[in-house]
């Protein structure tokens, strides 16, 4: 429960919030009532930070047409009544970014094949880009991007950044994982090119580090950019840790901040998947931090305080994303906090 310092932010603890997908945007990838209870109650619980769901950084680079979007003002602003309560409640409000590639128009998970199911153009889907034309799964063939793609896929972050910053975020990551377009340019799965973006290690970093450039150079020098990172694509011929490793040691000569540490789910095979095990990302995350030097924070199978306490206790991580944990019991945080009465809204008081 200690405060951590990222550059100008200081985040009161390090039980942190990881960003789930609500899939519940308006059409005009604004927040809904939705939003605001669902992380209102989070704060209320006594997070550090809450980190708002995988936010599209442009109308193309959605997953569903429900996913949340900050791409122009006027989501920025609809943003604001969402970090306002977050701020005023002491927990740092941040937002994660995201480019969806191959992985986007799909249908919502509740709906028909879920995110098994595509969207064509003609029923309201979009043409989605990748570095190669492999499909994941049975969603779409991809378009393989174009130079002029690449680079409105860095522009794209970098005005979403200024608006997450108009929208009064503290804090962004840009997600660089769990299949998404960042991670198809940096694993040689999906990645098949033979150009500069393509082949070498170093070609398949060129994507992620220019939008890790771009994020830290339009996001306010004073206020901290995440990356989360895959520590392993768990498949033969996938992105594995030392890989992890090297990609850490540029990031952090990027500028950036802190690792949100992860794995998994680049292709559609179960053994592409975490291995069900508590903690599971916890010795990843130690191993990226003493390469790279940056603070990290590992997410996943954390399921309980205590296993958090102990990572952040013995070095192995300077904070923890929780995620289907804070679903389940959204006052997690402040439950165990039951002698800190100043951490617990006045409302509450009579509960203690």
């Amino acid at each position: 429960m200690s405060p951590l310092r990222l550059r100008g932010v200081t985040v009161a603890n390090r039980v942190w919030m990881s960003p789930m997908a609500q899939y519940s945007a308006g059409a005009d990838g604004k927040p809904t009532d939705w939003h605001f209870v669902h992380y209102g109650a989070r704060a209320v619980g006594g997070v550090g930070l809450i980190m708002v769901e995988a936010t599209a950084v442009g109308p193309s680079h959605r997953t569903t047409s429900a996913d949340l979007g900050i791409w122009n003002e006027e989501q920025a602003a609809a943003h604001r009544r969402l970090t306002s309560f977050i701020s005023g409640r002491g927990t740092v409000p941040a937002i994660q970014l995201q480019a969806a590639g191959r992985k986007g128009s799909h249908q919502v998970p509740w709906v028909g094949e879920g995110q098994n199911g595509p969207v064509a153009v003609a029923d309201g889907g979009w043409e989605t880009i990748a570095p190669s034309p492999v499909p994941f799964g049975d969603l779409g063939v991809p378009r393989e991007a174009s130079h002029a793609d690449i680079d409105e896929v860095v522009e794209a972050f970098a005005r979403a950044a200024r608006m997450a910053h108009l929208a009064g975020y503290e804090v962004v990551e840009i997600q660089a994982a769990h299949g998404y377009v960042l991670h198809e340019f940096l694993s040689p799965l999906s990645n098949h090119r033979t150009d500069e973006y393509g082949g070498s290690p170093g070609n398949r970093m060129r994507l992620p580090l220019r939008v890790a450039r771009a994020v830290r150079e339009a996001f306010p020098a004073e206020k901290p950019v995440f990356v989360r990172i895959t520590a392993t694509d768990w498949i033969e011929g996938g992105i594995s840790i030392d890989d992890a490793a090297a990609f850490a040691e540029e990031l952090a000569a990027t500028g950036i901040d802190l690792l949100d540490v992860t794995s998994g789910v680049l292709v559609r095979d179960l053994r592409a998947r975490p291995p069900v095990r508590d903690g599971v990302h916890v010795a990843f995350a130690d191993t990226l931090k003493r390469a790279s030097g940056l603070p990290v924070a590992p997410v996943g199978q954390l399921a309980g305080l205590s296993q958090a306490a102990e990572a952040v206790a013995n070095g192995r991580a300077d904070a923890v994303l929780m995620g289907r944990a804070l679903l389940r019991d959204p006052y997690l945080a402040l439950f165990n906090r039951r002698d800190d009465t100043a951490a617990w809204p006045n409302q509450y008081h009579r509960a203690l």
